[in-house]
């Protein structure tokens, strides 16, 4: 009989490579990645009281790491130490503040239009008013803002909101698909919906900061260290190679 996982997995599409995920092995990765990591036991991860500064700082992270990331937010708060203060400054200014973030003209218009959105709905730029919305109203507005994507929204429901999401960045895209929890080209937003319909929501939190945990000091982009990978045995991509 098929189960409402069977057609969500089967129902996505790639170019070149069908979607494929069984539940047990991602259970199972999850299991060997906690007992590596343990973020699932003791969760370490930033959270603000107004969901409109985790978006801004989301937004500093795309394209970057966290270190840049958070430099340029530490910049960006002391150069203008009220977001009211964003939007009446000029672009180049706030720029000039998140430069080591990168392409940092881009994500100052970003910044500057995703406030002034706010503050036109809102009446402030706060976003407080979330908490009182269903999970899909809020997702509707978010995508409604330039510059956010899935990752992005995904993170402000995890990290601001408390709110069960599984957010799919480069590491946690990359785990995925050498696992083989995914096709090789499945979109991020694909690995998510995946992610979210084969995980128990209470292992949300704990999954995606062990998967990014094992992405950065395992199984990196080049180089990976998979004579070091507990996950070793079950990595598809390896295996597809005769690598040990």
């Amino acid at each position: 009989m098929k189960t409402r996982t069977n057609r969500i997995v089967k129902s996505i599409k790639t170019d070149k490579a069908p979607i494929y995920a069984h539940k047990e092995k991602i259970i199972l990765c999850l299991d060997l990645l906690e007992e590596k990591w343990g973020n699932e036991g003791r969760p370490s991860y930033e959270s603000f009281e107004d969901p409109i500064d985790g978006l801004i700082k989301t937004v500093l992270s795309q394209n970057t790491n966290d270190k840049n990331r958070d430099m340029a937010w530490e910049s960006l708060k002391d150069r203008f130490p009220s977001w009211q203060q964003v939007i009446d400054a000029k672009v180049e200014e706030v720029a000039d503040a998140i430069r080591s973030a990168g392409i940092a003209n881009v994500k100052a218009q970003r910044i500057k239009k995703i406030l002034a959105t706010v503050n036109g709905v809102w009446g402030s730029c706060s976003l407080k008013g979330l908490k009182r919305l269903e999970k899909e109203e809020i997702i509707s507005f978010l995508s409604s803002l330039p510059g956010v994507g899935p990752k992005t929204i995904a993170c402000v429901l995890l990290f601001d909101l408390g709110i069960p999401a599984f957010p799919v960045d480069t590491h946690v895209a990359r785990l995925s698909k050498r696992l083989g929890f995914v096709g090789g080209n499945t979109l991020p937003e694909d690995i998510e919906k995946i992610l979210e319909e084969l995980v128990p929501e209470e292992r949300f939190l704990g999954g995606h900061l062990n998967m990014i945990a094992h992405g950065r000091a395992i199984c990196k982009a080049l180089n990976p260290r998979c004579q070091l990978c507990s996950l070793a045995h079950l990595c598809e991509h390896l295996n597809s190679k005769g690598a040990a």
